[in-house]
């Protein structure tokens, strides 16, 4: 009996109509990648604009960024970004997506509300041993 164990191959690159399949991640940073699929190229611009409510949560809850202005200008960078990604970046065609109404707002009330999320505990961790030493009135 041998004491070496048969190595497992690695699996197979799936196909897709006869060509190989390539992954979302290898989509996502290639600009002439061609979306066959409506549904996984909505999915890239809703965790992307979520990836960018995080980002931006985070320093606006560390510099700190509030009131309209802080609104304001996570939606111009949010909406700005995206919009820059898929119609300078990829060159999409908008309207087989809805327009550019429809890829713009894609996933944009979940962002917000991560990004509110984000700016409240950064700014309460980063600005605790201030909010504990007030005195009282």
């Amino acid at each position: 009996m041998s004491g070496g164990r048969r190595k497992e191959e690695p699996p197979q690159p799936q196909l897709a109509n006869g060509a190989l399949k390539v992954s979302v991640w290898s989509k996502v940073l290639r600009s002439d990648a061609a979306w066959e699929d409506k549904d996984e190229f909505l999915d890239v611009i809703y965790w992307f604009r979520q990836i960018i409510a995080v980002v931006l949560g985070v320093i606006w809850g560390v510099l700190p960024l509030r009131g309209f202005l802080g609104i304001a200008g996570f939606c111009l960078i949010n909406a700005g970004v995206l919009y820059l990604y898929f119609s300078n970046y990829l060159q999409i065609d908008e309207e087989e997506y809805g327009g550019t109404w429809e890829l713009t707002k894609e996933g944009f009330m979940t962002s917000f509300a991560l990004f509110m999320v984000c700016v409240a505990d950064n700014f309460t961790a980063s600005h605790l041993d201030h909010l504990l030493h007030c005195h009282p009135l």
